[in-house]
């Protein structure tokens, strides 16, 4: 029985190596919150995953196979741009547990590239699941006072009439909110109404 080989596999190394981004794969990163749930609705769909010591998510696709905004929060497409190039820290082949860099789901044979829109379904519904619908614009961190075009939800304000306001944060301030929890879920029924989803 003959073994499959891969069109790649990472260089010999004693430690992370960056390496180029669009010459053999792109990559699709996600935050741990995000990509673990993704994670686990791709089961046996999903291909290589590495993992970085704060439990970010990158995804190995094929190059130029992605669009350029997926508008997920939180997560980033990684592919050579024109005038500057991107590099992934890859760890060697055989690290496969943490808590440094390593390959959350090993490289192998049947275990290379992630199909994009598939990817793509599976964080769709982990942003959703996490911080609810996408609210209608830009809204302004509560604590840079910035708009930003990924706003996640890190409090509701709860009023007698049922509906709350709810306080948005930047992604870089979100974890910062002064509750010191990851930002809530919003699913309830007062913040679907408040944002009009009903």
């Amino acid at each position: 029985m003959k073994t499959r080989a891969l069109p790649w596999t990472p260089p010999p190394a004693v430690d992370v190596e960056a390496l180029p981004v669009g010459k053999w794969w792109d990559a699709v990163r996600a935050p741990a919150i995000l990509g673990e749930r993704a994670l686990k609705t791709l089961g046996d769909e999903t291909g290589a995953v590495i993992q970085d010591m704060y439990g970010t998510l990158y995804w190995l696709v094929a190059v130029r196979s992605i669009e350029r905004n997926w508008q997920l929060r939180g997560v980033r497409l990684l592919t050579e741009l024109a005038d500057e190039r991107t590099y992934l820290g890859v760890p060697p082949v055989s690290w496969t547990t943490g808590p440094d860099a390593h390959w959350r789901v090993p490289l192998g044979p049947d275990r290379y590239l992630t199909r994009p829109w598939r990817l793509r379904e599976a964080l769709a519904g982990a942003d959703r699941a996490e911080y609810g619908l996408m609210p209608e614009g830009r809204q302004l961190c509560y604590r840079c006072q910035l708009p930003t075009d990924e706003p996640l939800p890190v409090d509701v304000e709860a009023h007698t009439n049922g509906v709350g306001e709810i306080t948005y944060a930047c992604p870089t301030h979100a974890p910062l909110h002064p509750t010191g929890q990851r930002p809530r879920t919003l699913t309830s029924a007062s913040a679907t109404e408040h944002e009009g989803r009903r």
